[in-house]
């Protein structure tokens, strides 16, 4: 019930952002979900005795935001600043056993959940942008949600036993069902808004395109889950914190969308190229 109550309350939230939200608001709210993630990242890192500079870390991630709201073209160029500023702030407050451990946590804690959630506002910033990130978010919900119940009901086989014991074989063709569903009745609602001319949702591609996308983004979604699990595994944790009541921490909920969100983005880059 938990569970279902947050899903109620934020759902809604996020889809107006999305559809209504300004550039400086969309990419503010990716920004403080980084940071929460962040956080909960670094302290998965300290439960392993390493010592990530945390503030360092999260000015890094910020700038990071900043840099690409103003500089959108300059990412690659922001990003490798960021890093290397975090080597050098590694290399003169830490022992020098920390030095490493903590320089590669800091740094790939930049990438895991800065460079990956900058996809996002990216996204948002397309042509056809709000609708792109309504069916990124609907695919991984709709997958997730199947995944959940299907696995409770029908699960026999494990997925990966070491990483995650819960998933099953069952509950991810389950999750690859759940999101082509989902993905087919967010294009049905975009035609029947069409029939008003109504630009807010479309999707002008083949339909093929957007199921064979779905199915991409399903998987990469469930990779996704179970390298959140594996670092949390590694520690010894269940959840990687327990902001979210029925979900977790910020990280627990956000994993699928660190890898399919630069996924959409790459794809779109690719099908725009090609």
């Amino acid at each position: 019930m938990k569970r279902i109550l947050t899903a109620v309350v934020l759902i809604p939230l996020v889809l107006v952002l999305v559809f209504l939200g300004p550039k400086w608001m969309i990419t503010l709210a990716v920004a403080a979900i980084a940071a929460l993630a962040a956080w909960e990242y670094l302290g998965l890192a300290e439960r392993s005795g390493i010592k990530p500079p945390r503030v360092a870390v999260l000015v890094a991630l910020a700038l990071l935001f900043a840099g690409n709201f103003e500089f959108p073209d300059q990412t690659a160029v922001i990003f490798g600043m960021m890093s290397l500023g975090l080597l050098v702030y590694c290399t003169f407050s830490r022992s020098v056993e920390q030095v490493m451990p903590s320089t590669a946590v800091s740094i790939f804690c930049l990438l895991y959940v800065g460079l990956t959630l900058l996809s996002l506002p990216a996204l948002r910033e397309e042509t056809n942008g709000p609708s792109l990130v309504a069916f990124l978010l609907v695919v991984v919900w709709g997958g997730d949600t199947a995944a959940l119940y299907v696995g409770r009901t029908w699960g026999r086989h494990k997925l990966a036993p070491k990483l995650s014991p819960k998933k099953t074989w069952e509950g991810s063709l389950g999750s690859v069902a759940g999101s082509l569903l989902a993905a087919g009745g967010l294009l049905g609602l975009a035609d029947w808004l069409s029939q008003w001319d109504s630009a807010k949702l479309s999707y002008p591609e083949d339909i093929w395109y957007w199921l064979a996308l779905a199915v991409g983004l399903n998987v990469a979604a469930q990779v996704g889950d179970l390298v959140e699990s594996s670092l949390k595994r590694s520690v010894g944790v269940k959840d990687s914190g327990a902001l979210l009541p029925g979900h977790g921490g910020v990280l627990d909920r956000i994993d699928a969308l660190l890898l399919a969100a630069p996924v959409l983005w790459y794809a779109q880059v690719i099908h725009q190229r090609f």
